[in-house]
């Protein structure tokens, strides 16, 4: 799980069963104490009402008194063993996740652990794609990738046809609704989609936009045309502004009132081969997470943040050409040198949409291995003198 920096004391409040633990805080300002003690003397005592009533993680805390055990930290030792992490407990919540038409994403890795945290699935699935995923979803193709922690299959309440390029039946060219890959399928506009989800279940807690789309992301920025850098835009960036438009007035505001987008360092840094306008469309999805984040909080009092994610290799991914070369790239220059991995972004959205979020809006979340921190390649050729001259001498024992 992510580890959260914090530089002051934490309380850790037990994991409930149905909960999604963040694994440690690292306080290393704090003293590196941890107590254990008994519930039920503080929910007497009226202690635990006042957590409960401040909304910090209030569902983990009536579970952690149900089991009579609550964790007590002014910090940690950076290894999280036998510290039990602060909970994430999502019950009763239902998220929407736009963009996911396979398991290998960040879309449903994000969805999967939602879920573990005990929230409500319902996916936006893009048109073509539906009838694929639907059939490998009923015939157990993904039955590996849900299983959760505890064993069980992850459950998605229902899955919506989807198409965010288009806000109402009226935006739909003749050449798409004529489409054989649209066939049979009815109410997969925006505002369709926001209605039926409106009359299936009422409101929602948590929106996820993860879809994108270039249909000239392999050509250079300068040989892009108007028409592939404005459909860039369309689908990557302006359907985060159009889904979170149509959804805000049936979600549930508050501190669980969360919209939550992918982005991705091209937004910021030239990433040649990235081309299309799908830099510039990251961009502006970046600026209207803040931009959103003050109308949406004023008027909904939703939250809007943003992912950076590193590059994996998803089905999409592959579209840009050279995703292995990103990955390889990105692992040999982060900070961090590990893989990335799905699940990485989607206990930080899990996170994000969490109570403990409450106070965050309006941000770009990097979740890369640290490689947005860096300013030169570490692998470059070039630099093999440097690297040996600025590497730390080996100690030599006497």
């Amino acid at each position: 799980m992510a580890s959260l920096i914090a530089g002051s004391g934490m309380l850790a409040v037990a994991r409930g069963t149905s909960s999604t633990s963040v694994a440690s805080l690292v306080a290393p300002d704090a003293a590196r104490s941890v107590v254990s003690f008994n519930a039920r003397p503080f929910e007497r005592s009226g202690a635990l009402s006042a957590l409960k009533s401040s909304g910090f993680c209030s569902s983990s805390v009536r579970n952690s008194a149900k089991s009579g055990v609550v964790m007590a930290s002014a910090g940690s030792n950076g290894t999280g063993a036998g510290v039990p992490g602060l909970a994430i407990d999502l019950t009763g919540k239902r998220a929407f996740i736009a963009g996911v038409a396979d398991d290998q994403g960040y879309g449903w890795a994000i969805a999967k652990t939602l879920a573990s945290a005990g929230a409500e699935i319902l996916l936006g699935t893009w048109v073509p794609a539906l009838n694929i995923f639907e059939t490998s979803l009923r015939r157990g193709k993904f039955d590996e990738s849900r299983q959760l922690p505890n064993g069980s299959l992850f459950e998605i309440s229902k899955v919506y046809p989807l198409d965010a390029v288009f806000d109402c039946p009226e935006d739909v060219p003749d050449e798409i609704k004529n489409n054989k890959r649209y066939a049979g399928a009815s109410a997969w506009t925006v505002t369709e989609v926001v209605d039926s989800v409106k009359k299936d279940f009422g409101s929602i807690d948590i929106l996820v936009h993860s879809l994108a789309n270039g249909p000239e992301v392999s050509k250079p920025l300068l040989e892009t045309s108007r028409k592939g850098y404005l459909a860039a835009s369309s689908a990557s960036a302006y359907s985060h502004v159009s889904l979170l438009r149509h959804f805000a007035p049936i979600m549930n505001q508050g501190k669980c009132g969360s919209v939550i987008s992918l982005t991705y360092m091209a937004s910021e840094k030239t990433i040649p081969g990235y081309g299309g306008g799908m830099s510039s469309a990251k961009a502006a999805l970046e600026s209207d997470t803040r931009v959103l984040a003050f109308e949406a909080g004023r008027k909904y009092k939703i939250r809007v943040n943003t992912i950076s994610a590193g590059p994996l290799k998803s089905r999409a991914a592959k579209a840009i050409g050279f995703i292995e070369k990103m990955i390889d790239y990105s692992k040999a220059n982060s900070p961090l040198q590990r893989d990335l991995e799905a699940d990485d972004i989607g206990n930080a959205a899990t996170f994000l949409a969490s109570p403990l979020a409450s106070a965050i809006s309006g941000t770009v979340f990097y979740v890369d291995n640290g490689l947005h921190t860096m300013g030169m390649a570490l692998d470059s050729r070039a630099l093999g003198e440097i690297q040996e001259a600025a590497a730390p001498a080996e100690k030599v024992s006497a």
